[in-house]
C-alpha cells in the first residue's frame, strides 16, 4: 500500500506523516512550501520527518510541488502509483481570504480539481480530503451536524471548502470513486501554525504585548487536539465508503448521506469553549497574565462552533476527547522547547 499525502509540511499533514512513518507505510508526500506563514517552520517539520524516517527505516519521500501544476502532479502519480490519497494541501485562513481571494480560488478549487481528475484516472482506492467547520457559516443551530444545511458560508475560505465537497460528490457519483471529506474543527497542538490564535496569544503574552480578543471574549470554539485528529484520519484511510442506493431516498435527500461511495464527517472535540477560558488555561500554563484588548467579531468570522461526532463515532469507533487543559499544556511545552524560551 502506498499513501500520498498533500500538504505534508503543513500542520495536520506533518503530524499524519509522522504517524504513518512510525507505522512503516509506503509514503509519498508533496508540499509547495509557500510563504503564507513562516517557511522555517515548514522546513523544520520536513527535517523532523526525514529524521523520523531514518529512525524507523521507513519508505518516505518528500517532493516540492504545487498541486496547481497538473502536469507535474500527474507525473508523481504515474511514477509512484499511490493507492490512497489524503489531500490536506490548501490555502487556509479566514481573514487572509479577504485580502487575497485569488490564492483560495487557485489552491482550493483549481488544485482540488486536479487532485480529483488524477485520482479518477489512476483509480485510487480511497481519497480523503480536508473540509472545514467553516462550511456551517451563518448556522447558529449547534452542535453542528452533517445533515444540516451548509448553504450560507460567510467567507470565501468556507465557500471553497463547500465547493470541494460538491466537486468530490460529483466524481464519486460519476466514476464510483470512494471519497471521504472531513470537516475539521479548530485544530491545535505542537507544531501548530503561527497564524492561529494559540501561537499568536502565547507569543504576545511572553513578550508582554497586547492580545486582541474578538467577540469581546464571548466567542466559542470547538478546540480539537491534533493527536485526536490524526487518530481519526488513520482510522478513516482504510475505512472505504461504499454506495448504498437502497438506503438513500432521492425524494427526501439528506446532506449526510449519498447513494455514491461518498461520506462527510465532522471531526471536533464535541465541546465548545469560550475563547476567554481558552486564554485563561494558557495563562495558567505559562504562569503569565495576558494584556487583553477586547474587540467585536471580525468580518467573516463565525461566532460559535461545536461538533456533533455521532456519525464519525459510529463509522470508526472513535471521537476526539482531549481536554483543552491537557492539549494547551503540551503545546506550551513544545513551544518553549522549539523556540528555546
Amino acid at each position: 500500500m502506498t499513501i500520498l499525502v498533500t500538504g505534508s509540511a503543513g500542520f495536520i499533514g506533518f503530524h499524519l506523516c509522522k504517524r504513518l512513518i512510525k507505522s512503516k507505510e509506503s509514503l509519498i508526500c508533496i508540499d509547495n512550501f509557500n510563504d503564507y506563514y513562516d517557511v522555517n517552520l515548514k522546513n523544520s517539520r520536513a527535517d523532523y520527518l526525514s529524521k523520523e524516517n531514518e529512525k524507523y527505516q521507513g519508505n518516505y519521500e518528500l517532493l516540492k510541488l504545487n498541486i496547481c501544476d497538473k502536469s507535474k502532479l500527474k507525473n508523481v502519480f504515474e511514477k509512484y502509483s499511490p493507492n490512497y490519497v489524503v489531500h490536506l494541501a490548501a490555502q487556509p485562513g479566514v481573514r487572509y481570504s479577504l485580502e487575497n481571494p485569488d490564492s483560495y480560488i487557485n489552491n482550493n478549487l483549481v488544485g482540488f480539481a486536479n487532485i480529483l481528475e488524477i485520482c479518477k484516472d489512476h483509480k485510487i482506492k480511497h481519497l480523503l480530503f480536508a473540509s472545514s467547520s467553516a462550511v456551517y457559516g451563518g448556522n447558529l443551530n449547534i452542535p453542528f451536524q452533517e445533515n444540516q444545511s451548509v448553504d450560507h458560508p460567510i467567507n470565501l475560505y468556507a465557500a471553497t471548502k463547500k465547493s470541494n465537497e460538491l466537486m468530490a460528490h460529483v466524481y464519486s457519483h460519476l466514476f464510483n470513486m470512494p471519497i471521504t471529506g472531513i470537516r475539521f474543527f479548530t485544530v491545535y497542538g505542537p507544531w501548530g501554525r503561527p497564524d492561529m490564535a494559540l501561537s499568536l496569544f502565547i507569543k504576545a503574552i511572553l513578550n508582554k504585548e497586547v492580545i486582541q480578543i474578538n467577540g469581546n471574549g464571548a466567542m466559542e470554539r470547538d478546540f480539537t487536539y491534533i493527536d485526536d485528529i490524526i487518530e481519526g484520519l488513520v482510522r478513516l484511510i482504510k475505512k472505504i465508503p461504499t454506495g448504498n442506493d437502497k438506503c438513500f431516498d432521492k425524494k427526501n435527500p439528506t446532506p449526510s448521506q449519498s447513494w455514491a461511495p461518498y461520506r462527510i464527517f465532522n471531526m471536533g472535540n464535541s465541546k465548545k469553549e469560550l475563547l476567554s477560558k481558552y486564554i485563561e488555561v494558557l495563562e495558567d500554563c505559562l504562569g503569565e497574565k495576558a494584556i487583553k484588548d477586547f474587540q467585536p467579531v471580525q468580518p467573516g468570522e463565525m461566532f460559535a462552533t461545536e461538533s456533533s461526532n455521532k456519525l464519525l463515532e459510529e463509522w470508526i469507533a472513535f471521537k476526539p476527547n482531549t481536554p483543552i487543559e491537557n492539549g494547551i499544556k503540551k503545546f506550551v511545552d513544545w513551544y518553549r522547547e522549539f523556540y528555546k524560551i
